[in-house]
């Protein structure tokens, strides 16, 4: 899609107009126990216009580019707020002006072959079997994908993205003494990125590989563990998906007005004071974080939303109407999947900050309890209520690494746990292999240190 494609277009905008262009490019590859079972390219790209009117949005899109194309965009979308105008009486519009902005994060467009992430599945598939026959099954996954959008507005906003991403995951099977069937899976150096920049070579990843057979065969020999409210550590993978779906989605401005429980809460300690929780746009430590947003689909400029601060809830994320409603600052949380979705307030890069506490000490610190290092899934509601599931862990005996355990959950309300929080690890680990499914899928960076708590843990 060639940059500045909507430039001459710009003189077509008029009241509070947004042009947009985008293009989502897909490839992903599955290899299972050296058979291909998935395949997979996609290329979807379009236009698509949205006009504020008498308090609504109206919104149009469609696959051909060009000034008459946009032409008719604009004006079926003002046509469409004018209907839901016509129908629900007009509210008066409430839209402060942004400042025109133009800003362009370019990027050379390096997308990979099909071919080339076959044999990179091929290659660390044939390693897998030479290495480690004895397995039941065994999976490899390798996928890129990339969003390239370019935005005008009336207001004079003017914005360029390419966000590409990839992902390396492995999943290896074993029977146990007992005969059940043992799995365990990760993911590796996943994140922001072509495919060629972030996977060099199979052999890279050939020492991680080592490292997931090995907790797979303590996983194997494992115990199950004693249900009921326990002293644990969540690991930062646990800590990610805790701080985005238990959290995260509570604290979206336009789930707080759909009735969300952290709508009462604002300004209140809802969490101990060692946390602080951060929906970042673009820079986390003077790096870039996994799903970096400099300009949101509507163009605001994208600020970090302070969420809970100290244990105290401090804010919402929010886009430019929210924020109208609440008379908060938008914080550049608007966001499309593809071309033909209306923007919405979504995550961008979700996470509990770092502590000063070293885990090796956390652990020290419990007498008997468990160290939960690896997800599966998880899901949460708009009361903050979670249950996920865990599929790797260990005891803690005497403030010492115990067997490990099986797959288990835990469950809970976010906020509560987050009130028994004692200890947080100094590091910092992100991910982003995953989508979030609020009514489109999105790509969404999650991250977070070793958090000490106390949860109920379900058993065998």
């Amino acid at each position: 899609m060639p940059q500045d494609m909507l430039i001459p277009l710009k003189s077509m905008l008029a009241g509070h107009t947004e042009l947009r262009a985008q293009r989502n490019i897909s490839r992903d590859v599955s290899v299972n126990k050296g058979n291909i079972v998935a395949n997979s390219a996609m290329e979807v790209m379009g236009l698509s216009a949205r006009v504020y009117k008498n308090g609504y949005w109206g919104f149009a899109s469609s696959p051909e580019f060009g000034e008459r194309s946009a032409g008719e965009l604009i004006s079926s979308a003002a046509r469409n707020a004018d209907f839901l105008a016509s129908r629900l009486g007009n509210k008066a519009p409430d839209l402060a002006a942004l400042p025109g902005t133009r800003l362009s994060t370019k990027a050379e467009f390096v997308n990979a072959e099909q071919k080339q992430l076959l044999d990179f599945a091929k290659e660390l598939d044939a390693y897998i079997v030479q290495k480690f026959p004895g397995l039941v099954t065994r999976r490899v996954y390798c996928a890129t994908d990339a969003m390239e959008k370019e935005l005008v507005t009336s207001d004079g906003a003017d914005s360029y993205s390419l966000v590409p991403r990839s992902v390396v995951s492995v999943r290896l099977t074993v029977e146990a003494a007992d005969g059940a069937m043992i799995d365990l899976g990760d993911t590796f150096n996943d994140g922001s990125g072509f495919f060629a920049q972030r996977y060099t070579s199979p052999e890279v990843l050939f020492p991680q590989i080592d490292q997931l057979f090995e907790s797979l065969m303590r996983k194997r020999d494992g115990v199950h563990a004693n249900a009921g409210v326990r002293d644990v550590i969540i690991d930062s993978a646990l800590a990610g998906i805790l701080a985005h779906e238990a959290i995260g989605h509570t604290t979206e401005a336009d789930l707080v007005l759909g009735g969300s429980v952290a709508g009462t809460m604002l300004g209140k300690q809802v969490a101990s004071e060692l946390v602080t929780l951060v929906d970042f746009a673009n820079t986390y430590d003077g790096e870039e974080c996994p799903q970096p947003i400099y300009v949101d689909d509507e163009g605001t400029v994208a600020q970090d939303a302070l969420i809970i601060e100290e244990g105290i809830l401090r804010g919402f994320m929010h886009n430019r109407e929210t924020a109208a409603g609440f008379e908060h600052e938008p914080t550049g949380n608007a966001r499309a999947y593809l071309f033909s979705d209306e923007p919405l307030i979504r995550m961008r890069n979700t996470a509990i900050l770092p502590g000063k506490s070293k885990i090796e000490d956390m652990i020290a610190s419990i007498d008997d309890g468990y160290w939960l290092t690896r997800t599966g899934n998880g899901q949460a509601d708009l009361t903050s209520e979670f249950m996920f599931g865990v599929n790797m862990g260990y005891e803690i005996k005497n403030g010492k690494l115990g067997a490990a355990i099986r797959d288990t959950t835990i469950s809970g309300i976010a906020f509560d746990l987050l009130k028994t929080v004692t200890a947080i690890s100094d590091e910092m680990t992100w991910s982003s292999s995953g989508t979030c499914g609020k009514k489109q899928a999105m790509p969404v960076g999650m991250g977070g240190p070793g958090v000490k708590c106390r949860v109920n843990i379900g058993g065998r």
